[in-house]
């Protein structure tokens, strides 16, 4: 661009003895290179890309800091001396160093294995507001872990480089005997780019390793179920979106809250949140919902979080329902959130995307060279030690030789010489004899030596079988991932939910809440009355040739369980059916629920909000099988599940038990005998489909009519039908025991 010419009107700048205006025109693109891409590749290279040990440089350098003071094994030290002695490293000040130093250890809780054990307030990872202490009032030391970090980096393991001014040496990689770069999440914002790498299951990882280093064909899904976060909450399940990261690092995953109702107080209380989300957003949006009328459930909300953990306490007003609300804070605040993966990872100083398959890949290539450095470092010593006892056996075949060449020698200088000349060794093996003290000339002496010789033979030639045979290092870094799996795999935070429906509930309004009674027949026909309308009406009106099954009292809101004889359990809120009369016969449930051909309703229970309690499956063949409720408790929607029990045998009764409640249950065949147990003997399971344990025995022309507690019952004689150990053949009923049996269930149909 020309310069515009000075006139005559221009002012004339005054001229400065020995100064001389310089201006150089440069075009952007040659600034650009020459100053802002060496910041750019600085930034990328040194600062906010992770290497495939897992680690950016701001991180190695402090673990090696802590590992070179001793703080793998020795007491905690003061932060503050950790920061200042990094600082040899890591020029970048101290506020930097302890910003780092907090993310990696226990007390912040950012990672799923931490690497600094801390002492003292490190702050929490979600919180945004609760502030970490001055590093002169904390107290730092190295896991446990940091030891797979750090193993055999004295064997030439890694490379090191020299420091920022030359004064000491650091690793340019840690040495990780596990692959870090996928348990422990990551992310930075470089030039133009970013990564973001979640954390997966420690023992998930070891073993999907194992299984691909053995089977190159391996799917991932089948050992690595997903992402896992230190804050806990539930990952939604998605299959494609699994495979997508997998396959190419990119992709998205979603994680919501956990939460409990505690009835007593009509409270909800949240205590583990996603890991992208703090409390306090979750607070304000809540808040702002209030104010904004969105939400009118909540009479008040709070952050009652302690040492205990996280707990964001939200109260309900009355008659709201707390599975809805949630569903709907689920949708319009942070407690359900995505996770955007970007396994954006250095390699060979090169930022590169790539999938879980490929950095396994990358990981498995670089740990098999530090096996083998290892082994080369190993072998390459113990030769150095063989060539020294090689030379010691040459001496010790005529010792007293080697004794009178030493003593006939003026000066001290030429027993060396004539050493190696009259045995025809090296100046080093020389050397290492004449360094023997007198005493060490002996028997057992020699003996050892020649035992040690031969010890090294074998190691040097088994080490040089590991560098020559692949499938030896292969063997090698199984074994080591199968020691550290087993010595710190820890459960997996974050649950998994495996519905693929819809697992939120739509906004609609909260149905009226009312005490309700409830019929079922034996053909499935279902009636909803309230207590007024079964006041004022009449008998119960059923079909010609059916009759009630079981009744039952509840709210409106309530959730309805149905079990079916296919195996399925069928579920259902009240306020989806009508009110009705007692006139009437009532809704038939196969047609409104949406039951397959000729499947029926065997039994129906409530099952509370808390899925509390059991239910006792009894089969036909005189096995009884005692399921949790809460095996039939799901977070979506879902209105049929399959699996419901067994299906090796008919169900002839089913009892519903209380969480606490230990009753005495009656099994009577239709050989009229009973028996009389107590339900505690039955263990509780958490697999629907158990077949139970043998109670009763049957002849082979008989097998079990119905089953019922003992209150609900005829029998007076409990002595009589009582069990002294299962399985019992029971007692023929009596007279007097033989009543109009109230029990909650049809009799078996003939097989």
């Amino acid at each position: 661009m020309a310069r515009k010419k000075k006139t005559s009107e221009t002012p004339q700048r005054p001229r400065v003895e020995g100064l001389q205006a310089q201006v150089t025109e440069q075009p952007i693109v040659d600034t650009l290179e020459l100053n802002y891409m060496p910041y750019a590749m600085s930034v990328i290279v040194s600062r906010a890309i992770p290497e495939i040990d897992g680690f950016k440089p701001s991180h190695r350098k402090l673990l090696y800091t802590m590992y070179q003071m001793g703080l793998l094994t020795g007491k905690r030290t003061k932060s503050a001396n950790v920061v200042g002695q990094t600082m040899r490293l890591n020029p970048h000040g101290d506020a930097a160093i302890y910003e780092t130093m907090v993310r990696l250890s226990r007390g912040y809780g950012a990672l799923l294995h931490p690497f600094v054990d801390s002492k003292g307030n490190f702050g929490k990872v979600y919180s945004r507001d609760m502030a970490y202490a001055a590093p002169r009032y904390t107290e730092v030391k190295l896991e446990s872990i940091c030891s797979e970090l750090f193993r055999d980096i004295d064997a030439d393991t890694v490379d090191f480089v020299d420091n920022y001014d030359g004064t000491m040496q650091e690793p340019v990689l840690l040495p990780t005997a596990f692959p870090n770069v996928l348990v422990s999440a990551n992310q930075g914002i470089a030039v133009g780019m970013a990564s973001m790498v979640c954390g997966f299951p420690l023992t998930e990882v070891c073993d999907t390793t194992v299984a691909y280093l053995k089977n190159k064909d391996h799917n991932f899904l089948t050992t690595l179920h997903g992402p896992d976060f230190p804050t806990g909450g539930e990952m939604i399940y998605d299959e494609k979106a699994l495979e997508n990261i997998y396959r190419t690092g990119r992709g998205s995953v979603q994680v919501r809250a956990r939460w409990r109702y505690v009835k007593e107080e009509n409270v909800i209380e949240i205590y583990e949140i996603p890991y992208t989300t703090t409390a306090e957003a979750v607070l304000d949006k809540v808040t702002e919902l209030i104010r904004s009328g969105k939400i009118r459930e909540i009479s008040d909300m709070r952050d009652e979080t302690d040492l205990n953990g996280l707990k964001l306490a939200i109260d309900l007003k009355r008659g709201a329902d707390p599975r809805r609300l949630m569903a709907r804070l689920m949708k319009q605040t942070p407690l359900m959130d995505s996770f955007s993966c970007n396994f954006n990872i250095l390699i060979g100083g090169m930022p590169k995307v790539m999938g879980v398959v490929e950095i396994l890949d990358e990981w498995i290539a670089w740990r098999t060279e530090s096996i083998r450095r290892r082994t080369q470092y190993q072998m390459e010593r113990k030769k150095e030690r063989l060539h020294l006892l090689l030379g010691l056996k040459q001496i010790l075949l005529d010792i007293d030789r080697a004794i009178r060449i030493i003593r006939e020698t003026e000066r001290e200088a030429d027993v060396i010489p004539r050493l190696m000349e009259g045995f025809a060794i090296d100046q080093t093996q020389a050397e290492y004899v004449a360094e023997i003290k007198l005493r060490n000339i002996n028997q057992a002496y020699i003996l050892k030596r020649l035992e040690e010789t031969n010890a090294l033979e074998k190691e040097i030639a088994a080490l040089q079988e590991i560098l020559n045979k692949p499938q030896k290092i292969k063997r090698i870094m199984i074994s080591e991932l199968e020691k550290i799996r087993k010595a710190y795999g820890v459960p997996r935070r974050t649950g998994i939910l495996y519905e693929t429906d819809q697992i939120v509930e739509t906004e609609e309004e909260m149905a009226e809440d009312y005490p309700v009674h409830l019929f079922l027949s034996h053909e499935g026909y279902f009636k909803k009355i309230t207590p007024l309308s079964l006041r004022l009406g009449g008998e119960q009106k059923w079909k010609q040739g059916d009759s009630l099954l079981c009744q039952m009292e509840a709210g409106n809101r309530a959730e309805c369980l149905f079990f079916t004889n296919r195996q399925q359990v069928y579920k259902t809120r009240l306020y989806e059916f009508d009110d009705m009369k007692a006139s009437v016969w009532g809704d038939y449930l196969p047609s409104k629920l949406g039951m397959e051909e000729d499947e029926k309703v065997l039994f129906a229970c409530l099952p509370g909000e808390d899925y509390k309690g059991s239910l006792l499956f009894c089969f036909a063949n005189g096995k009884v099988a005692r399921v949790a409720l809460s095996c039939y408790q799901t977070i979506s929607r879902r209105k049929k599940l399959t699996g419901a029990y067994s299906d090796k045998s008919p169900v002839a009764s089913v009892v519903q038990l209380g969480e606490s409640e230990e009753a005495e249950i009656v099994l009577c065949s239709t050989e009229n005998r009973a028996v009389l147990f107590d339900a505690g003997l039955i263990p509780m399971k958490a697999t629907r489909s158990v077949q139970g344990i043998q109670v009763m025995k049957l002849k082979p022309k008989y097998q079990i009519q119905w089953a019922a507690k003992q209150q609900e019952t005829d029998v007076k004689n409990r002595s009589r039908y009582r069990a002294k150990a299962l399985p019992a053949a029971g007692a023929l009923l009596k007279a007097e025991d033989l009543g109009e049996i109230q029990i909650t269930f049809s009799e078996t149909e003939e097989p």
